[in-house]
Formats: C-alpha cells, structure tokens, sequence
C-alpha cells in the first residue's frame, strides 16, 4: 500500500481557493454593512449589528488565479515585512554571535559548578531555568524558531553530560523557544501580522500576554525540571536510553574551543555611526510618550539608551566583534519596544530597525558591502516560501469577498454559535486554529488564512478581536511541537537523533495539559477589563 504524503503547503492553500471559487456558486451571496469606528487612536472596519441582507452572488471561475495578484497586492507590506526581517537575521546568523554568545554563557554557568555554594543550590537546575529563560524570551519577542536547530547539537550533548538525556536538551532549547513563541509579547511573525489584519494597534494587550508568557514559561521550566530529576535519578527509564549512546560517545570527546573574533576599524567605526545616531535621538527626543493600552506616561528614554549603549557597546568592542554584535542585538530590540510603545510604530518601521541592525552587524564583523548583500538575499530566499504563503492564503480571502460570500458565511456561524456564547465562540476559534496547525504550521500564513474573517466573526459573537488574536496565538504556538508537517520539529528531531515516534509518545501528555491551560487563559478578558482588550 502506497504510504500517504502530506501535501505542500502551497498544494493545501490552492487546494482551498479552489473550494472556495465552487462555494461562490453554491452558498447566496450577502452582505452586512460596515462602519468606521476610532480605536485607540486608530481607525476600523467593524460590521454593524443585524445589518445582514443578501444580494446577488458572483461566482468565481478563472479568478482562482487572479486571486494570488489580488492576495499579494493585499498582503504587501507583511510580504515585504517578512523578507527584510529574514534577510536582516541571515547576515547577523553569518557572524555566529549569537552561538558563541552562548557557549560564553554555558561556559560560565559550568565555572560556578566548581564552587561549593553553586553545587548546594544546584547549579544544573539553575542552568536549565536560565536557558529555558532566555530561549523563550527570544521565542516570545523576536519568534525564535527554526534557529533552534542549529542550538540541538549543543544543548543535548550538554544535557548527557549532565546526565540527563537527549529529550532534556530538546525540552531546554526547542520547547522553551516555542512555549514563548506561543505565549509571545512582541513576537512579529505572529502578533504583528495577526494585529496587523485585525485592525489592532500593533503589539496591544501587552499587559496580559507578558502575564501569559510568565505562566506559560514556568510551566514549561517546572515540567523539564522534574523530567530532568527524574531521568538523572535512574537514566536507564528514559525511552531514548539505548539510542542516546552516540551522544553519550560522542561527550567523551573533547570539545573544540571555540575562538571569538577581535573587534575591526568596520567594529569600531559602526559603533561611532550608532552612538551620533543614538546622541542625536537623545537631544531631538529626550522625552518619550509611552502607551500601553489606554494609558500614556512620559519617559526619558532615548537618552538612557544612548548613554547605556556608548558604555556598554565600547566595553564590548574592546572584547571581540561577537560580544558587540550581541550588543546590538540587545539594543535592536530596547529601540523596536521603544518605537512600538512610544512611536506608534508598524512593519514598515520594524522592518527598517531589523535591516539596519543586519547591515551594522554585517559592517562590524568586517563584511564588505558586496557579502552583507548576498547574505541578504540569501536570507529573503531562504524565508521566500513563507512569505509567499503569506500572499497565496491572502488570495482565499479574495474569493470569498469577491464571491460575496464571506459575509454570508459569517452570518451562518454567528447563527449557529449564537447559543452557545462568547465562551463557545472563543472555544470555537481555538479548536479551529489547534487543528489548523497540524496542516499549515506556518504562522503568517495560518494568520493570513484564519484573521481577516474570525475578526469579523468575533465581532459578531461579542468577543474583542484581541482576544481572537490571542486565541491565533496560542492554537499556532502548542500544537508546533507535534505537527509532522513543522520542518523546524523534524529538523530538531533529526539533529537530536529523536525518532518522532519516541518524541509523540513523551510530549503528547504535556501538550494537552498546554491546550488546557491556554484554553483557561483565553477565559479571563471574556470577564475583566485588560489593557487592549
């Protein structure tokens, strides 16, 4: 018997918009009307109440293919956001600081390991929550995902050498950049796009979705350390026991040092360019008006920056190019909150800060200009399949509206949901983006897919979009870690040396108990007043 291939992504999305232009000539063609309303400042879209009506449908034919044209031209500026962010973190993956980064940091946790004090508290627990720390804020503020394949080959020998097994290394970098990609407070590939075609303010509700990224982290960091116990207490009860051999060989080898590069003139020269920007920005903009939620406060922030960036960016040029790269990592990512809270900042200018921080990476590590675009181009190449996915499932979109469908069809789950309430609505959106993600694991293309009409739907049923948004967030972020279709988890698993048959068969359990808490989490702005929501 012929073994069943799960499709191309590309396959499944044409697949739909092909279903939908056949629904155009089956399902009455209707309308609500729409009103503009101000939200926080911003303007949109909502459907007015019990203003449905029917009109006459147009059904879709040879549109099918007009409709990616249609779906690029709608979905631009995410297309064009997520390019410059790939190719932006291709060229600062190109320096390697970021991995040697945290072999400074492993390097140093394992020194403390020699003190008498560190050996009391536990040093390996210690570890672990610093590195599931830290890999779910890079999952949570800048989405953290497939780089994580490139972290398996160090965190799993570290973990037999700890004498845990090669599922704890999986759990410390993998899972944790994942728990914070689910519960993400500034994540772009997610909360951006999602917000972005809700017609949210960008990175709103940020007050609620830090708390959820909290919980959700010191879940993840409870579960690997008692795993973790419980392994060391007996190995050999680990299912991947016999077939952690090779690692348990390959850690009785020593391990190559890994050498940092000394800072150049392009190391010191791009931190002269960064500090008179930063200097300039601290005298046009000393004060700072930041908004979360409905509430604004004045800071000086710019100039705090500036002074923090002169100080620290010099000690670290005078360290190596990796430690200045970091820095300006770091400071990439103090300047996109900055601008997200203060500025009203979008895609475009996110898009800019990324870029920048690529080239000035690029510069500081002595790259030619020639290099740093190749490296570029590169990166959109290697992200080029998402963002395209972006402006297929944007051609969906177009069918049904263009179908005059869409609304027809909001109408009838609205209907038929009308008796079960905002709690089943919001149960309903979660369900549908969990099972969405067993086929499509990407993100921005689920979000492209899914948003524009739970959005309005959500309007309907009396749940706020940013709650739908979260529910997005949550059904993309859990279900990753299991999805056969995710090339970042086979990838993992296959670095390790996991079978997925072992990995489905440890993580299922703790994956459902993610599904119910982040059900229970979705329950609370249904009842009490969040900033944002």
């Amino acid at each position: 018997m012929r073994k069943f291939k799960i499709p191309h992504t590309f396959t499944i999305v044409f697949s739909i918009i092909i279903a939908c232009a056949a629904l155009t000539w089956i399902v009455p063609g209707g309308e609500f009307d729409r009103q503009v309303v101000e939200v926080d400042g911003h303007e949109r879209s909502i459907v007015v109440e019990n203003s449905y009506h029917h009109v006459d449908k147009q059904p879709q034919t040879w549109q099918v293919f007009t409709s990616f044209f249609k779906g690029f031209e709608r979905t631009a500026p995410i297309i064009v956001f997520i390019l410059m962010i790939g190719g932006a973190f291709w060229i600062m993956n190109e320096t390697d600081a970021i991995n040697r980064g945290i072999h400074l940091f492993l390097a140093s946790m394992q020194r403390m390991q020699q003190r008498k004090f560190f050996r009391r508290v536990g040093v390996d627990n210690l570890l672990i929550i610093a590195i599931m720390l830290m890999f779910s804020a890079f999952g949570s503020i800048f989405g953290m995902s497939e780089e994580t394949i490139a972290f398996i080959v160090i965190f799993v020998p570290l973990a037999i050498s700890m004498g845990y097994d090669s599922i704890t290394g999986v759990l410390m970098c993998y899972v944790a950049a994942h728990i914070g990609f689910a519960g993400a407070m500034l994540n772009p590939f997610t909360i951006g796009i999602a917000q972005g075609l809700s017609g949210l303010p960008t990175f709103s509700g940020l007050g609620y979705r830090f708390f959820c990224w909290i919980l959700l982290t010191l879940v993840a960091i409870v579960f690997t350390l008692f795993y973790a116990r419980w392994v060391k207490r007996n190995p050999t009860k680990s299912i991947m026991y016999e077939l952690d051999q090779y690692w348990r060989d390959k850690a009785a080898s020593t391990e190559t040092e890994q050498k940092l590069t000394n800072s150049s003139v392009g190391t010191w020269v791009v931190y002269g360019i960064v500090s008179a920007v930063l200097l300039y920005c601290a005298i046009a903009m000393p004060h700072t008006a930041v908004t979360i939620g409905t509430g604004s406060r004045s800071i000086i922030l710019f100039p705090f920056i500036a002074g923090g960036f002169i100080l620290l960016g010099f000690i670290a040029a005078r360290r190596s190019a990796h430690h200045f790269i970091l820095t300006l990592l770091l400071l990439t990512i103090i300047v996109l909150v900055t601008g997200v809270l203060g500025y009203d900042w979008y895609v475009m200018e996110i898009a800019g800060l990324f870029f920048a921080m690529g080239i000035a990476a690029g510069f500081a590590f002595n790259m030619n200009l020639d290099r740093i675009v190749r490296l570029f181009l590169d990166g959109c190449k290697d992200i080029l399949t998402a963002a395209l996915v972006v402006g297929l499932a944007g051609g969906i979109i177009v069918i049904l509206e263009d179908g005059k469908v869409i609304d027809t069809m909001l109408y009838a789950i609205s209907q038929g949901m009308g008796d079960a309430g905002r709690i089943g609505a919001t149960a309903s959106m979660y369900v549908v983006q969990n099972l969405l993600n067993l086929i499509i694991p990407s993100g921005s293309a689920k979000a492209a897919l899914t948003i524009p009409m739970m959005a309005e739907w959500s309007d309907l049923m009396g749940v706020s979009r940013q709650l739908t948004v979260l529910a997005f967030q949550f059904g993309d972020g859990f279900t990753n870690m299991i999805t056969p279709t995710s090339g970042v988890l086979i990838g993992v698993l296959g670095v390790a040396r996991v079978p997925y048959a072992q990995w489905f068969k440890f993580i299922w359990k703790f994956l459902l108990a993610l599904i119910v808490i982040g059900f229970l989490l979705l329950l609370p702005p249904l009842f009490m007043p969040f900033a944002g929501f």
